[in-house]
């Protein structure tokens, strides 16, 4: 493969075209940028800590990211990441026995092989017995994503797979539009951050979440003025093949989201971190909406996942057979607009 280069004092490779640069990471195998070469912008996040690679962690030269579980996968994190084989924590014996939250992927050293136009990426996950390749490939304002997992171990597995994919400025702010194709909705049930404002555990219609304090807000609109925080979880309409979200952010005129196939990932997380944690490495300065398209509805442990069952009618969890493999494909786009589309279509 060509030489690695660097990205944000990370070890990354990149490809290209006329219209597009698409940047990865070696450690995590984040997706770093998506990035509109006409303009520079990048809708994808990154976060206003310093980032490093994940297996120069170590918890007491690093308290700049907090001493919690989820700190080495926030001292790595950007852009979009995947999470696999959980969508969430690990439960307490896995923690211990060095779990990281999201599952092992997030912090895995990658293989990284590379064209001018496309990248295949692969990790061995030895905790969950998997083994997760990505191929990447730019057509002209889209960018093709094809995932497989292989099961080595010789039992069917319940998995969390989702596609954390997260958004922040200068493309998100205030004015930035969203859409989905949703249905049933749920709030996360129990306290989600500091500065939470929609009513725990509510079910309602997409796209009008119930306030705590009354009302309801239109999840179709950031609400960039005041702190807050929140998930809530989405059905995508049964009645599609695809399921997608489209952003637009009037600033930067772009239109950017992501479509895939339903019967893969039929639940989209709305997650909003909005200048409320306190606690390192937030320091009430990350300004942040992930949309998480996955088989999970909510980010919990595996045993949570399991036990939850069906929600509104539809799985809560994916399975791999015992040797056996998963493949999903999936597109993000960006291209100009002047308006929000109310959709994106499966590109032809």
């Amino acid at each position: 493969m060509r030489d690695m280069l660097r990205y944000r004092g990370r070890r990354a490779a990149s490809i290209e075209n006329d219209a597009l640069r698409v940047t990865v990471l070696e450690e995590g195998g984040h997706i770093a940028e998506i990035a509109d070469k006409a303009t520079g912008v990048n809708p994808l996040w990154t976060p206003e800590w310093p980032s490093i690679e994940p297996s120069t962690y170590d918890r007491a030269a690093h308290g700049l990211y907090g001493d919690g579980v989820d700190a080495p996968l926030l001292a790595g994190l950007m852009g979009h990441n995947v999470c696999l084989d959980i969508f969430g924590g690990p439960s307490e014996d896995e923690a211990r026995a060095g779990l990281p939250v999201h599952g092992e992927v997030s912090t895995a050293r990658f293989e990284i092989e590379a064209t001018p136009t496309s990248l295949t990426m692969r990790a061995p996950l030895r905790q969950a017995q998997l083994h997760f390749e990505r191929r990447i490939d730019l057509v002209d304002r889209g960018v093709r994503v094809r995932e497989q997992v292989e099961n080595i171990s010789g039992t069917d597995r319940p998995v969390g797979w989702t596609e954390h994919v997260t958004l922040g400025p200068p493309f998100l702010d205030s004015r930035t539009e969203f859409r989905a194709p949703a249905t049933r909705s749920r709030v996360f049930e129990g306290t989600f951050g500091p500065a939470d404002y929609l009513t725990s555990g509510a079910d309602f219609d997409w796209p009008h979440a119930p306030r705590a304090g009354g009302g309801t807000h239109d999840l179709r609109r950031f609400p960039g003025a005041n702190p807050s925080s929140a998930y809530t979880a989405q059905l995508v309409d049964p009645a599609r093949e695809h399921g997608c979200f489209v952003a637009f952010a009037p600033a930067s005129r772009l239109a950017f989201g992501y479509v895939w196939r339903r019967a893969d990932f039929p639940w989209l997380g709305i997650w909003e971190e909005n200048r409320a944690r306190a606690a390192a490495p937030w320091n009430r300065g990350a300004v942040t909406r992930g949309m998480e398209f996955g088989v999970s509805p909510f980010p919990e442990t595996r045993r949570q996942m399991i036990d939850r069952g069906p929600l509104f009618g539809t799985r809560s969890c994916g399975w791999i057979p015992a040797r056996g493999r998963a493949v999903v494909e999936y597109w993000a786009i960006l291209r100009p607009a002047d308006a929000i589309p109310e959709e994106l279509d499966w590109p032809r």
